[in-house]
């Protein structure tokens, strides 16, 4: 049965012995985030901060700081699970006779269910602020870093609306903390939010866009805004499918726009389509600070919550931090999605220390010559995919989940003028690197073992790897040799 809400996924971490409550006052200005980097180092638990300074409400942190969090984020014994259902509704075809059809019926009817529902109220409207009464510094929102340019939201639910069809979207945008009614929003050019910014500033240069933020939901729901679904996929329905039950939606109370009805804290408000304002720095997952820059302002006309709200939030930073985990968890349960498009991939990782898009790795059943390079490029091609810095592509027999067997092998394979491309497209814009801000070049690396198809000669040598016999006569003889098993 899927989480009511936040609190009750709490209730489940603490009984599990994955949550400690912190009863001292910290400071959320740098001394949170200073706990829980250690605490994150140390592969410790999720944090509830019931004392923050200057606010009456308790922080939660490292929510989803490790894997068995995370599966007990989606109630799954193995990240697996979620991607095995993916594959089975994506498995499905059109049916042939009669028989096909009765057995499509439970698969479509469960579908149906993901929707979301709206309900006339719930939890998030306990309490409404409007005007003079609206006060973002009654939440204990953090300052992370030292050189970070204020207090930082860095686990919003933003919604949107494209205001040429009306179709929702809700994305994880962070939001520096002006005063006590605006906000930033770190709208980076190819996410959805700045889209729809687009399209209406097309239509009225002059006019704003409705927004609402969502802070603190269950975690599947909280989570939607990060998942690389595909741009006509309402994540809320999606958030249904991850929770088995369908997300129970509300209306704002000062713009057309719904948000979760468990959420703990909403902020509704507009963005003005012709002001802009500095943003940042920002302490970032690249371990680095993101530079200043211009970005759009949220005004927040109207906060409602719940009468004790639980302010949920992460830091990033040097990894790997809480957002390894969600990451990882992202790419395992997208891989069927992947390998859907592209079957002869066998399995693909992204390092902590790659922060998401500076490294993937590939490994491949090659059938052709040149194929390595086919999946670099479709990669690229792939959503959020296109940002990957180095693709390194190597064979279906390498462990890419082992950075050792990747390194010796790849770097055996590999003869650099001919088995390495650059090629220039979009690149994240928290790329510091890059030549441009949103634009650079990319390296893709065929570490696989070369063909004569391919122009390769000489033979490809076999792995050292010692005969089944021996090992079986050496296995049998092992405890005599004073050895342990």
């Amino acid at each position: 049965m899927a989480y009511r809400d936040l609190r009750e996924f709490v209730h489940k971490l603490e009984k599990a012995g994955e949550l400690k409550r912190i009863t001292v006052e910290v400071d959320p200005v740098l001394e949170i985030t200073e706990v829980t980097d250690r605490v994150t180092r140390a592969n410790g638990p999720a944090l509830l901060f019931e004392k923050p300074k200057g606010s009456r409400y308790p922080v939660l942190i490292n929510a989803f700081g490790s894997l068995r969090r995370m599966e007990l984020a989606f109630e799954v014994d193995a990240l697996d699970e979620i991607a095995a259902r993916i594959r089975g509704f994506l498995d499905m075809q059109s049916p042939q006779g009669l028989f096909d059809k009765l057995k499509m019926l439970p698969k479509l009817a469960e579908l149906g269910s993901f929707f979301p529902k709206m309900v006339k109220s719930g939890p998030c409207k306990e309490v409404i602020k409007r005007g003079k009464d609206v006060n973002l510094n009654e939440f204990p929102i953090l300052k992370c870093w030292p050189q970070d340019g204020g207090r930082f939201i860095t686990f919003p639910l933003v919604f949107t609306k494209n205001p040429e069809n009306g179709k929702r979207n809700a994305g994880m945008y962070r939001m520096q903390v002006y005063d006590e009614r605006t906000t930033g929003m770190h709208w980076q050019t190819q996410k959805h939010g700045a889209e729809h910014f687009r399209r209406a500033q097309a239509k009225d240069p002059q006019g704003r866009i409705p927004v609402a933020v969502a802070i603190g939901s269950d975690p599947a729901t909280a989570l939607a805004g990060m998942l690389p679904i595909p741009p006509d996929m309402d994540e809320m329905m999606f958030a249904g499918f991850l929770r088995r039950e369908p997300v129970e939606m509300v209306a704002c109370e000062t713009c057309d726009l719904e948000v979760p009805a468990n959420s703990e804290i909403v902020l509704e408000g507009y963005v003005s389509l012709n002001e802009m304002r500095v943003e940042g720095p920002f302490g970032d997952h690249t371990g680095f600070y993101s530079l200043e820059g211009d970005y759009p302002v949220f005004h927040v006309e109207c906060i409602t919550h719940r009468k004790d709200p639980v302010y949920l939030t992460t830091i990033v930073g040097p990894p790997p931090q809480e957002d390894y985990w969600m990451g990882y968890a992202v790419e395992r349960i997208f891989l069927p999605i992947m390998k859907m498009q592209y079957p002869e991939i066998v399995d693909v990782a992204m390092p902590a220390e790659g922060i998401f898009h500076n490294l993937m790795i590939v490994a491949i059943r090659k059938s052709y010559p040149g194929h390595a390079r086919k999946i670099m490029n479709a990669i690229w091609s792939l959503g959020q995919a296109m940002f990957t810095k180095v693709i390194v592509v190597v064979d279906h027999d390498v462990n890419v989940q082992d950075p050792r067997e990747v390194a010796w092998k790849a770097l055996c394979a590999l003869d650099p003028e001919r088995d390495v491309q650059f090629v220039l497209g979009p690149v994240d814009t928290l790329d510091h690197a890059a030549r441009l801000q949103d634009y650079g070049s990319k390296m893709g690396i065929d570490a696989t073992r070369k063909w004569a198809s391919e122009g390769f000669a000489r033979p490809w040598p076999d792995e050292i790897r010692m005969d089944a016999a021996t090992k079986a006569r050496i296995q049998a003889l092992w405890m005599s040799f004073g050895f342990k098993e």
